[in-house]
């Protein structure tokens, strides 16, 4: 840059840092309810900078008598606006303003806000100080749509109406650099009310209540960015990793290169990934967007020897890759732009079966996932998303499937850095899908079809980087037609996105033709969603462990009482087990999700009659760690099945939206009961399990090394804790895949219930997986030709109730201990079954408490719960989790069991 235009930039930034201080030292306006004066905000200076808007004013349109033109002048008076945060839809603005009480409790969502207030459009607003530089252009950039639609303006001027900003998903940006002052500058955002039947937005069906505004208004960034003549945009780095071998990739560099001014442009454009860097000049005409391509035939650096190669976290590390690119026009940086990728290869096929199979690197990759639900309110939370995906990675799950959830870069990183694949994709039932429906009361227009082709197209641009994306569906419960998978896939293509596009997550439906392009998904979709026992998911029908399940579960999934008096009342904690066959607010409105009646019954069936709240509480987190064992466990079990490989599940759900009874491995308050710790332990990386079929012990081993030298051992205990059969047999496992050690057929002359314990060891003896089941005599019994969409009825059910007799156990504590690291701490404690007799210590959970007798702490990681034991065994508990969580408490451990006292021994921090 020559000297002069150095010292030019150099006045500019010291008057910029001049109103800044100026904008500080303004009196402040009153302090609102959500925070008090709103901070100085100030519009990038140096090219290849952007700048977030980090809050904004909000406000109804009723009662407002202003327009755009006025609302959009600096020093409109706007002080008597609530603050909000920067990706705020009205709702979400609204309750970080305080308006409303704990809306996760009871019944407060339904009674204390009016969805009338949401049937006019809302205003944000937001102040920027700039310092224009001659030759620098300013652009404001929205980095998703505005639900439903948008108006825009930007000092007094508008830059686009709702024709133009339509949809939740595309982008949009504006050269404002004519309308930029000196000094404080004005931009005002209209968003009008959402209907989810109408526009292409964000909704949640039956997952949940639905937000009351229906999610209208800014759900993604606002940005201001700065750039010289040419700009940078969308730069993309596309992989060629050589299979099998891995030894070699080449990597095509392209990013889109436009001219922002009226005369032709000539940049050069320099590019650097680690070591490797490469040029090029590039000639524009006045307002053109050309493509500027890097390919490895033209620039032999760009093929990589031994590189470092992205795996998913069971298969390998994750290593990552910066790109940085350069626009210089004569002597000046003109823009810049950073993006990090992976080197990956993801494919996918259809099996002789007809079901699909992904492949990552080469390698078969049997999906084990969860359905993601975001915030009922479309909140930006990093800090939980984060806790989230550590449980996700912990579970040992290795997908995230997103229906029409796409959440933003924060989960796109994090999936990145933990190895965790990502199956995005349109939603389900509303306008997304209004195309596949005869005499749809919305059909699409020729609006709609522009604004999903813009969706594709922002969305392909947002994710085509990320080396954690495995696929995406532009169909969740239907087909497309061909005009639109046309649409869709040419919008990909322009991104140059090339992950498996697939058609649907459901099956084909006889009367609709294949698409032309994608042909068959390959999926099934026949539930259930609702309570199945066990047995259930070894039978190759519907649900059952064959082809790939793109979503699947059963249902209620009842947290544990710490997490059931964050969201309702005793009254109506005590109505679960008293009523189940009135519908319960915080379960679905649709009515086969709404009560409890078919759970309850499995639950009396099996275990015995429910005698009062801990009873039923107890009852329900065995049911769940059973079914959802069962379920994975039958997956990993006949992933490499010949005959009819099980190629990948989905669970239904992984989170919820808002607290609710069913659909989550993982409860609202970030509790984890018997789901969670049923799904890990049939997901751990090397594991022995019992089949429901046939009576095998099998070994899963999910990694890609042969695991050799292993010795399996069968032992069956009646409900007194008596041996009734040992078995010991040698297993050696291929890698990703699965092996039958024997059979464990049931003990003769056994009624009721009975455990089987399962211990995997090494070569040296040492312990690699253990695992207990409660079983019984008799089967249970579904009726698949009664089936419905959701579930298959029980016609008889396994009998366990003397586990409600189980004798006594004690069990004790000892070498419990909390050990600080950084800003970490990790608490132990070994639980021993001291029993004078011979009964086994039945489903004991341990949790962590804030000081003695204090609130559970959540999230946390422990390394395994809901533990048996018989007389003579111990095991150590860990749990993991951040100091500051603790609030300077004394962390206390709180057992508990089937049929042990509870206790509670301190954890000191040492």
């Amino acid at each position: 840059m020559p000297e002069q235009s150095v010292d030019m930039v150099r006045r500019w930034v010291r008057w910029l840092v001049v109103l800044i201080g100026l904008a500080v030292v303004t009196p402040a306006p009153p302090a609102v309810a959500n925070g008090g004066p709103e901070p100085a905000f100030a519009a990038p200076v140096v090219p290849g900078q952007a700048a977030a808007v980090p809050d904004w004013r909000l406000r109804s349109s009723a009662g407002l008598n202003a327009g755009g033109d006025a609302i959009s002048t600096p020093g409109f008076a706007d002080r008597d606006w609530p603050r909000v945060p920067a990706r705020s839809t009205v709702m979400a603005g609204l309750i970080a303003a305080g308006r409303y009480p704990d809306l996760n409790y009871s019944t407060n969502l339904r009674d204390a806000v009016d969805p009338a207030d949401f049937a006019v459009p809302w205003w944000y607003r937001r102040e920027v100080v700039a310092a224009p530089v001659p030759g620098r252009h300013l652009f404001l950039r929205f980095d998703g749509g505005v639900i439903a639609r948008g108006e825009i303006w930007f000092n007094g001027t508008k830059l686009a109406g709702a024709d133009q900003v339509a949809g939740a998903y595309p982008r949009q940006e504006f050269d404002v650099t004519a309308l930029v002052r000196p000094g404080r500058n004005a931009l005002a955002v209209q968003a009008s009310p959402a209907d989810p039947f109408r526009d292409l937005t964000v909704s949640f069906l039956d997952w949940s209540p639905p937000a009351p505004d229906n999610n209208m208004g800014i759900w993604r960034d606002v940005e201001l960015a700065a750039a010289n003549e040419v700009s940078v945009l969308d730069p993309r780095v596309l992989p060629e990793l050589e299979l099998p071998g891995l030894g070699r990739a080449a990597l095509t560099v392209k990013a889109e290169l436009r001219n922002n001014t009226d005369r032709p442009v000539t940049a050069t454009v320099r590019g650097r990934i680690d070591r490797i860097s490469f040029q090029r000049r590039v000639s524009l005409a006045p307002r053109q967007t050309a493509t500027a391509v890097f390919a490895p035939a033209e620039y032999p650096q760009l093929t990589v020897h031994r590189p470092k190669v992205w795996w998913p976290a069971q298969f390998g590390g994750q290593p990552r890759y910066e790109l940085s690119l350069d626009a210089t026009v004569g002597t000046r940086i003109s823009d810049r732009a950073v993006r990090k990728f992976g080197i990956r290869d993801v494919r996918s096929e259809l099996t002789p079966q007809g079901y699909r199979r992904f492949l990552v690197n080469g390698k078969p990759f049997g999906v084990r996932g969860g359905g993601w639900a975001s915030d009922l309110f479309l909140r930006t939370r990093p800090g939980r998303l984060a806790d989230e995906l550590a449980y996700v990675r912990d579970l040992g799950l290795n997908t995230i499937r997103m229906e029409g959830k796409a959440e933003d870069r924060e989960l796109l990183e994090l999936a990145d850095r933990l190895g965790i694949m990502l199956l995005p994709g349109w939603e389900c039932c509303t306008k997304w899908e209004a195309w596949a429906k005869k005499n749809a009361p919305h059909p699409w227009t020729e609006e709609d079809s522009r604004v999903a082709a813009a969706s594709g197209l922002a969305e392909a641009r947002r994710l085509v980087n990320s080396p954690s994306v495995l696929g995406f569906f532009i169909g969740s419960d239907n087909y497309a037609t061909a005009e639109i998978e046309k649409l869709y896939l040419d919008a990909f293509a322009r991104a140059d996105f090339r992950v498996p596009v697939l058609p649907s997550a459901a099956r084909r439906p006889a009367s609709t033709p294949p698409p032309p392009v994608l042909g068959e998904a390959g999926m099934k979709m026949d539930g259930p969603y609702w309570w199945e026992p066990p047995s259930y998911w070894y039978d190759k029908r519907l649900g059952g462990n064959y082809g790939f399940a793109s979503e699947v579960g059963p249902g209620p999934a009842i947290p544990e009482l710490d997490s059931l008096r964050k969201f309702l009342t005793d009254a109506e904690i005590d109505d679960l087990w008293r009523k189940p066959d009135q519908p319960h607010y915080h379960l679905a409105k649709k009515e086969v999700f709404s009560k409890l009646t078919d759970f309850s019954r499995a639950i009396e069936n099996r275990y015995g009659p429910v005698r009062d709240r801990a009873d039923f509480l107890r009852k329900a987190q065995l049911a769940n760690y059973e079914a959802n064992r069962a379920q994975f466990e039958a997956y990993g079990r006949d992933f490499t099945d010949p005959a009819n490989p099980s190629t990948g599940v989905i669970y239904w759900m992984l989170n919820n939206a808002w607290p609710t009874l069913y659909w989550h491995l993982f409860d609202h308050t970030l509790g984890t009961g018997g789901s969670y710790f049923g799904t890990k332990t049939a997901l751990r990386p090397i594991h022995v399990q019992y089949s429901y079929d046939d009576h095998s012990v099998a070994v899963v081993n999910t990694g890609l090394a042969e695991r050799a030298g292993l010795t399996v051992e069968a032992t069956q205990f009646d409900v007194a804790g008596r041996v009734l059969t040992t078995a010991t047999g040698p297993a050696k496992v291929p890698g990703n895949a699965a092996a039958r050690a024997f059979t464990t057929p049931r003990p003769a002359g056994v009624s009721g219930a009975y455990f089987l314990r399962l211990v995997l060891r090494d070569a040296t003896g040492s312990v690699l997986d253990r695992n207990v089941y409660a079983l019984s005599a008799t089967d249970d019994v579904v009726d698949h030709n009664a089936a419905t969409w959701w579930h298959s009825p029980a016609v008889a059910y396994a009998d366990m109730r003397n586990l409600q007799d189980l004798p006594p156990a004690e069990v004790s504590t000892s070498d419990v201990r909390s050990t600080v690291r950084g800003d970490r701490v990790r608490t132990e404690v070994t639980l021993r079954n001291t029993s004078a007799t011979s009964a086994a210590g039945f489903f004991l959970r341990a949790s962590l408490r804030k000081g003695p007798g204090g609130e559970q702490l959540t999230p946390a990681l422990w390394s395994d719960n809901y533990v048996t034991l018989w007389p003579g065994e111990q095991i150590t508990l860990t749990a993991d989790y951040r100091l500051a969580d603790l609030g300077g408490a004394t962390p206390h451990i709180q057992i508990s069991g089937w049929n042990a006292a509870q206790r509670e021994v301190a954890a000191p921090v040492r």
